[in-house]
């Protein structure tokens, strides 16, 4: 784990010399452990105020081991307890404070793997239609654009998945190779009958009546979807002929 360096720098415009990292460095640090993680999630994080980093005078993002390392426990309890941000803000602002406070209670012990225990406060990060544009740096045209072609889609309630930030993040960078939305059909379609496969398995899971059976489909789940992305990788490199990261 990255430490902060005693008596850091607090926030402000950083110095020429300060040993700071640049936001490309930080990703680089921060995909050993979060291979998803872009520089777009990086900003919606600054922008949802989990972490602060300092500006050049030219305005350039700067950020500190500190930065870096609370970065990593968002991250973290993100994909291992499914935190909102906001809950996440709270519990690391209270560490900061010198408060001694347990993470919220997400799941039990069974057969030593932990269960995860779903609830209607313990849900997803959503952000709204605002916060999506400016997290993904697209304009609202771009938007109506990708949500014509199914590559991203609002919740019934009008919101959106956080995950809509790295789809959006990923269609803005093939779209500098020339790759537009419409090209992007096929993989959506792809992913949706991989999707349809992994709830086929886990649908007895969530249709029983014992709630740690349900809550132990949602850790199936993650873990399935895992499985089918790394393979989906994995293919297209053979198809490729090429090795890639």
């Amino acid at each position: 784990m990255l430490q902060t360096p005693s008596g850091g720098a607090g926030h402000g415009t950083a110095a020429p010399d300060s040993g700071l990292m640049s936001i490309g460095t930080v990703l680089n640090v921060l995909r050993d452990e979060f291979p998803e993680v872009t520089i777009s999630k990086i900003r919606f994080l600054e922008s949802e105020g989990l972490i602060e980093p300092q500006r050049t005078p030219s305005g350039y993002r700067k950020f500190s081991a500190r930065d870096v390392e609370r970065l990593g426990h968002v991250l973290r309890m993100q994909r291992d307890h499914y935190l909102p941000l906001k809950v996440i803000r709270e519990h690391l602002d209270a560490m900061e404070r010198g408060e001694a406070i347990a993470l919220p209670t997400v799941g039990r012990q069974r057969d030593g793997e932990a269960v995860p225990e779903f609830s209607e406060a313990q849900t997803a990060a959503r952000i709204g239609r605002a916060e999506l544009l400016a997290a993904a740096e697209i304009g609202e045209q771009e938007l109506e654009e990708w949500e014509s072609y199914g590559l991203i889609a609002p919740l019934p309630d009008g919101v959106y998945d956080a995950e809509a930030v790295t789809v959006a993040s990923l269609v803005a960078e093939l779209g500098r190779f020339g790759i537009e939305p419409r090209h992007l059909r096929v993989m959506k379609a792809a992913a949706d009958r991989e999707a349809g496969l992994v709830d086929q398995v886990v649908a007895p899971l969530r249709r029983h009546r014992n709630p740690q059976t349900r809550a132990h489909a949602e850790a199936r789940t993650k873990e399935l979807a895992g499985l089918t992305v790394k393979l989906h990788a994995a293919l297209v490199k053979t198809a490729l002929g090429v090795r890639l990261p």
